[in-house]
């Protein structure tokens, strides 16, 4: 069973080694504190780095082969938006398929064939050619040598494989494009951090230079650690209607879960003995501290979240190191 430690009778040999003893009085002048009932939201702070999203990165690769006449994004990192012409091409396959599409449309004119002109139409479709340029070819009843080529989306050439009079094959990629109007932020989470993940919301992301924080949607945590970090990646989502957010930059994440009632101490009234943690409590009598076994979760640098072991408003010594001449009281706790 436990015993209350009597204060004087536990710092009876300070009173006998100490050259200035202090008085009963002093001895009874225990400051204590009461365990606080508040609500919190605990939260948590990652790092990570800015990325493109991969839906919004786009590879222009035509389905024909043919040559650079005239290149208007001829500049990596410039902006362009949807539907702007990147190059003018001539490619002798798009041209004997117009030609063909011209052909059958004079052949219509005296022998109707409806079949065979939607067939070459969605031909010239499945190369890439656009609908207003088979309509001017229906329209002029003339098959353009030139065939334009268009920004998929609006975005930034991030690459870009050719010059005037370059030469290029079905498949080549020729610019990549990538939109940043949003990114993902893949940020690092330590193991011991991956069970409070499910609880977590309310993200926002920081960079260094941005004029504010970002709020963050989590998306995906990745199924793979890092066996070098030991970490693993989780995925949030940003909008970034200003471009203030670049592939690359280094990212503060911050996260809370939704507030919850807790009891708090401070650190300095709890003691760490014996691989438990132990406060003490004051008895009916003054000076009479009766040694609890609590548990405890660090709050923050201040203060402790009390788990089990006390109730709000139980009062405990407020420096439990003052109470260090009880250890023989502790130790004989089972």
């Amino acid at each position: 069973m436990r015993q209350p430690i009597l204060l004087i009778a536990a710092l009876l040999p300070l009173l006998l080694s100490a050259g200035d003893a202090p008085s009963v009085e002093q001895l009874f002048a225990v400051k204590t504190v009461k365990v606080q009932q508040t609500s919190a939201a605990r939260a948590q702070t990652n790092y990570g780095y800015v990325r493109a999203e991969d839906a919004r990165m786009y590879d222009v690769s035509p389905r024909f082969g043919g040559y650079v006449q005239k290149l208007y994004a001829d500049t990596r990192y410039r902006r362009v938006k949807k539907g702007e012409v990147l190059a003018e091409v001539y490619s002798p396959e798009v041209l004997q398929a117009k030609e063909d599409y011209l052909t059958a449309l004079r052949f219509n004119a005296t022998r109707p064939n409806p079949e065979m002109l939607r067939s070459l139409r969605e031909k010239l479709t499945l190369l890439g050619v656009t609908r207003t340029e088979i309509d001017a070819v229906r329209s002029g009843m003339k098959a353009d040598a030139v065939t334009t080529i268009h920004a998929p989306a609006s975005g930034w050439v991030f690459e870009k494989s050719v010059v005037e009079g370059s030469a290029f094959k079905a498949g080549m990629k020729l610019f990549s494009i990538v939109n940043l109007d949003r990114v993902w932020v893949e940020a690092a989470l330590y193991q011991q951090e991956l069970p409070r993940l499910a609880s977590l919301n309310d993200f926002t992301v920081s960079v260094s230079g941005a004029q504010r924080a970002y709020p963050a949607k989590k998306l995906t945590l990745y199924p793979d650690i890092d066996p070098k970090a030991a970490t693993a990646t989780l995925r949030l989502a940003v909008d970034n209607p200003r471009g203030e957010l670049l592939p690359g930059m280094y990212a503060t994440v911050t996260a809370a879960a939704p507030s919850h009632p807790l009891l708090t101490l401070p650190r300095t009234a709890v003691l760490r003995k014996h691989g438990g943690w132990y406060v003490f409590r004051a008895g009916d009598f003054k000076g009479v501290f009766e040694p609890v076994r609590i548990e405890v979760k660090p709050l923050d640098r201040e203060r402790f979240e009390v788990v089990s072991g006390l109730n709000a408003g139980d009062e405990v010594a407020g420096d439990a190191l003052f109470m260090l001449d009880a250890d023989a009281q502790i130790s004989g706790l089972e």
